[in-house]
């Protein structure tokens, strides 16, 4: 099996059948062989680096319905709400002071805010923090609509595509949804000239072995600046309540795995890494990662943004835990850096 990670890190390409007996043939012995390839390309490519990101959920309001999301419309279990213009603008302010230099705006698909309000929001935190790059997770959107954030001042979008295969994405969502137009907005955001970030959940109900060998194939066409992958967490209020949730092994390696076929990109150990261990995200790093996304909400908007259960959003996960954060990345050879941090990916 180690000639196919040698294969994946000299072609950065394997065939559909090739991707699915690796990853079928995951085993503790092969993950270590696989983690130390990936951390020698990692630090090739952007040496002990660790970039910041300050995450700032601004609405847990959506109009879709997705099974696995607990901010989904039907949820009446949850607390909404909505942060204002200046509530936003102050936690950029507080992550310019702490070292943040990239700052993602995250929410579900919320028709409060309009073209206009976020386009005013955009231009206004360019305003204020020039060199700062301003990233976007809002979901599916026109092209045209994607144009005028772009003009407004927003360097990168982030959308997961979740799962490739169309029959798996049915598993996932209603009707009104499609993987085809998803997919399809990916390509207009890195048309229109944005660094752009996909992914997909590991352990989601229904996958298999081959859907993930497929999502690796998507994001070989693709090729996105950034990859954010996390493991399927279950949450209380969702039709998959009862399901079993993606394990922490699983989410490794595929984070081992996406490192070897794309060297350049940008690879966060996300918040759901961290939900399910304590030392996820460290795990995360040492498996190839090479971004973290601390909070910048405020703290008592942190616990609403519910997408899973047990999700981590106090002590070391939220901003005022970056201190521990740089002591936990020493600890493993890497350093936080106050920096935009851009991709390496063209």
């Amino acid at each position: 099996m180690k000639e196919l990670i040698y294969e994946l890190e000299e072609n950065r390409s394997l065939s559909k059948k090739k991707w699915i007996r690796l990853i079928e043939g995951a085993n503790e012995e092969l993950a270590d062989f696989l983690f130390e390839r990936a951390r020698r390309v990692q630090k090739a490519y952007y040496g002990n680096k660790i970039y910041i990101r300050g995450l700032i959920e601004f609405t847990n309001y959506c109009k879709n319905d997705c099974f696995y999301c607990g901010i989904r419309k039907s949820n009446s279990n949850i607390v909404r709400y909505r942060l204002g213009k200046e509530e936003i603008l102050s936690c950029c302010a507080k992550g310019y002071e702490l070292g943040f230099r990239t700052f993602v705006l995250q929410g579900g698909e919320d028709g409060f805010y309009t073209e206009e309000k976020m386009c005013a929001l955009l231009r206004e935190i360019k305003k204020q923090f020039p060199e700062c790059a301003i990233t976007l997770s809002i979901g599916e959107k026109e092209k045209s609509t994607y144009e005028k954030y772009y003009n407004a001042g927003a360097d990168r979008y982030l959308l997961r595509h979740e799962t490739y295969d169309a029959k798996h994405y049915r598993m996932l969502h209603p009707v009104e949804l499609s993987p085809e137009h998803r997919q399809m907005c990916l390509f207009e955001l890195k048309d229109i000239g944005y660094q752009v970030g996909s992914g997909f959940m590991v352990g989601s109900p229904g996958q298999t072995a081959e859907h993930l060998a497929m999502d690796m194939l998507f994001l070989e066409k693709l090729h996105p600046h950034m990859v954010g992958i996390g493991p399927f967490i279950t949450q209380k209020d969702t039709p998959f309540r009862e399901k079993k949730s993606g394990t922490l092994f699983q989410t490794l390696y595929m984070l081992g795995l996406l490192r070897l076929m794309l060297p350049e990109v940008l690879l966060p150990a996300t918040t759901a890494l961290g939900s399910i261990a304590t030392n996820g995200r460290k795990l995360g790093i040492l498996a190839g990662a090479n971004v973290v996304m601390p909070n910048l909400s405020p703290l008592e908007n942190r616990k609403q943004y519910s997408l899973y259960d047990h999700k981590r959003y106090t002590k070391d996960e939220a901003a005022e835990g970056l201190e521990l954060l740089r002591a936990e990345m020493k600890e493993i050879g890497y350093q936080v850096v106050v920096d935009r941090g851009d991709s390496l990916v063209p």
